[in-house]
């Protein structure tokens, strides 16, 4: 999506999916690249549900072509209700007690600490009210996933370990070159 966007991933992993902003400029940044991509209007400006749904649609098109290309990592933007009847794909949902979150968001994403409650649960808002607005699901529901691991308890590195290790069992990581 970074890539797409013509972002860095830092500047994608401090924008969270609760903040139009970033799928404004990814739509904005897609129908630059590509002019089949642009909604034209008959002279009025598009409505706010319009111009949503537009860019909802505009995600679905990026993520289902990025998952056609090969492999990928999607985070968030609906994703995993977007690619859920597919075969080769890999739902995992990292979940963490509160008190985790509110650190990593002050330290990683530079949270003001005064404000980060209210940014957690609006945030836990938005993406509840986007998946069940946009796909009927509940986002919280974790029979549609594969995976569900903990980021405090594994660290965001055995989380990883063990991301990879389920992507191996499956037969879906490349293989290591010859040795000569």
């Amino acid at each position: 999506m970074a890539h797409l966007a013509g972002l860095s991933t830092d500047e994608v992993a401090r924008r969270e999916e609760r903040a139009p902003g970033l799928l404004e400029r990814l739509a904005r940044t897609l129908a630059a690249a590509s002019p089949e991509m642009s909604v034209t209007t008959g002279g009025s400006p598009p409505s706010v549900e319009t111009e949503e749904e537009t860019i909802v649609q505009m995600t679905e098109r990026v993520i289902a072509q990025v998952a056609a290309e090969g492999r990928a990592v999607l985070v968030g933007r609906g994703a995993q209700a977007v690619l859920a009847t597919r075969a080769n794909a890999l739902h995992v949902y990292v979940v963490a007690p509160k008190p985790f979150r509110r650190k990593i968001a002050i330290e990683r994403l530079g949270i003001d600490p005064a404000n980060v409650d209210k940014v957690l649960q609006e945030t836990d808002e938005y993406r509840d009210q986007y998946i069940k607005t946009h796909y009927g699901r509940d986002r919280r529901d974790l029979t549609q996933y594969d995976l569900v691991l903990n980021a405090e308890r594994l660290g965001f590195e055995g989380a990883a370990d063990l991301i990879v290790a389920e992507l191996t069992r499956r037969g879906w990581t490349a293989q290591p070159p010859p040795r000569s």
